[in-house]
């Protein structure tokens, strides 16, 4: 009973934290510059017609009225239209999101897989080369911006040695072969039943996978070695130790693991980052993803677009912080849910 009491008010809490962020992209939106309506026409609209449009989006009623109105619809998942593309905000949402959902998953993949690792290995070996190695490239990753990073990739694996392309999710050739299925090219191509451009769907989104993780995969790198530091020093790993615990026994079971609940904390933020950190990696690598919509949506005063771009990034970071918490729990039961005591 005390978990399921846990549970509901981490989501009694999930769910103010929604509640607060649709008022605050609410007001935001309705203070942009510019005229949604005159901006959804044109210059060359005539008054009557921006005051009709601005009418029908009901822009001249007062902001509570607005707010009620939008809060309606919202719960019926009825985003408006979009100003830019002409379509229900929930239809371009829908038809975008998976690229960046696949884009996003796959660089969360290469900072689990590079970066635990590589983490493992500098604290094993710590104060040696190996460890002065792996923190040297962990500074660099974080320091140096992913956008940079992107750009370099494109440079030299991209023009230079002309190993990777670097814009799009797929080439043309292969673009009458494969069907939208799930929005996710690389299962789409598979469900094509086309290897060949599933190879290609795979050449496109390396790099900028590679690039979008390299900031996250320094954080996990040094979360990561630190903890296991920390933990190898504690009096109960060394008294395994003295009863002769094999090395790896020791290393795997018990530092490795209650070093890692700092490190999934990072990795359940860094995951929420990536899905805002994708937004510019997107514009590097012309990737029809959220981005380009998102950031239309603003240059455009695209208010009803804006607010589904938001929400929808808003959900995802709270759904992804709610799972956090979860598996945290799980690893270690001492750690009760967030805002709870064990």
């Amino acid at each position: 009973m005390a978990r399921i009491g846990q549970l509901l008010r981490r989501l009694s809490g999930m769910a103010v934290s929604l509640l607060g962020l649709s008022v605050l992209i609410f007001v935001i939106s309705r203070v942009l510059p510019g005229n949604p309506a005159r901006m959804a026409l044109g210059a060359m609209a005539s008054e009557e017609q921006v005051a009709e449009l601005a009418a029908e989006m009901g822009l001249n009623q007062s902001l509570p009225v607005q707010y009620i109105e939008y809060m309606r619809r919202l719960f019926v998942g009825d985003l408006g239209q979009s100003l830019q593309t002409k379509n229900a905000v929930v239809y371009d949402l829908v038809t975008k999101f998976p690229a960046t959902l696949e884009l996003i998953t796959l660089a969360f993949t290469f900072m689990v897989v590079f970066g635990i690792p590589l983490g493992i290995v500098a604290a094993k070996h710590h104060g040696g080369v190996l460890d002065n190695a792996t923190r040297f490239f962990a500074f660099s990753t974080v320091s140096v911006p992913s956008f940079f990073v992107g750009i370099v990739f494109q440079l030299v694996f991209g023009y230079f040695l002309n190993w990777f392309p670097i814009t799009g999710r797929l080439s043309s050739a292969y673009s009458g072969e494969v069907v939208r299925t799930t929005g996710f090219m690389l299962v789409d191509t598979l469900l094509s039943g086309s290897p060949a451009a599933h190879v290609d769907a795979w050449m496109h989104i390396l790099l900028p996978a590679l690039a979008l993780s390299f900031s996250g995969m320094g954080q996990v790198i040094r979360i990561t070695r630190s903890s296991m530091i920390d933990i190898e020093g504690q009096d109960y790993i060394e008294a395994m130790r003295g009863y002769g615990l094999p090395t790896w026994l020791v290393t795997d079971k018990y530092t490795l693991k209650n070093a890692f609940v700092p490190t999934l904390t990072i990795l359940g933020l860094q995951y929420a980052w990536l899905l805002s950190g994708a937004f510019i990696i997107e514009i590097v690598y012309s990737w029809p993803g959220l981005a380009k919509y998102g950031v239309q949506s603003v240059l455009t005063s695209d208010v009803n677009a804006v607010v589904g771009v938001t929400m929808l990034v808003g959900v995802v970071f709270v759904l992804v912080n709610f799972a956090v918490d979860l598996l945290t729990s799980v690893i270690d039961p001492r750690i009760g849910l967030a805002g709870d005591s064990a």
